[in-house]
């Protein structure tokens, strides 16, 4: 239970250190934003049984797309942290690492390059973005930002 509880904390910890080293490197220019509101539209169209685009355009705006995003992104993060937490008692044993938690959630970058990119119509690591390398490279250190507040909440949990 407790491998159960730290996952969840590492997850919305790491989600939301995510979301907010996002918010200053993008207000600077220095990264691309998270659009929460196209994370909630692909979300919708997940529900409804679409799960690949040919171009972004194809996601149509849906009431509470928002909420949806915001849902879902941090759901996401949960669910990927804690298949770390439990993976790590079951193959490692003993507390959880915070190097190993940060060097995870690095390694989540795969999701975005390999899946939602390609999915959203724009090619594997996100080659076809209007925005180039910024979009993988982005993509890169926003999941940078998730291990590292995973590996906080692994640290103090």
């Amino acid at each position: 239970m407790d491998l159960i509880v730290t996952g969840i904390l590492a997850g919305l910890l790491g989600t939301l250190l995510m979301d907010s080293l996002n918010h200053l490197f993008a207000r600077y220019g220095i990264i691309l934003k998270i659009d929460v509101r196209m994370i909630g539209r692909m979300s919708a169209g997940w529900a409804n049984g679409r799960f690949r685009y040919r171009h972004p355009d194809e996601m149509k705006q849906v009431a509470n797309e928002l909420l949806y995003g915001y849902i879902t992104h941090y759901a996401i993060g949960v669910g990927l942290a804690i298949p770390f937490a439990l993976g790590w008692a079951i193959f490692v044993e003993g507390p959880v690492s915070p190097s190993w938690a940060l060097i995870y959630g690095v390694a989540t970058t795969v999701a975005s390059v390999f899946f939602v990119y390609p999915s959203m119509g724009l090619g594997l690591f996100g080659w076809r973005s209007p925005e180039g390398i910024r979009a993988p490279l982005s993509s890169l250190a926003n999941h940078f930002f998730f291990g590292l507040g995973m590996a906080v909440a692994v640290a103090v949990a």
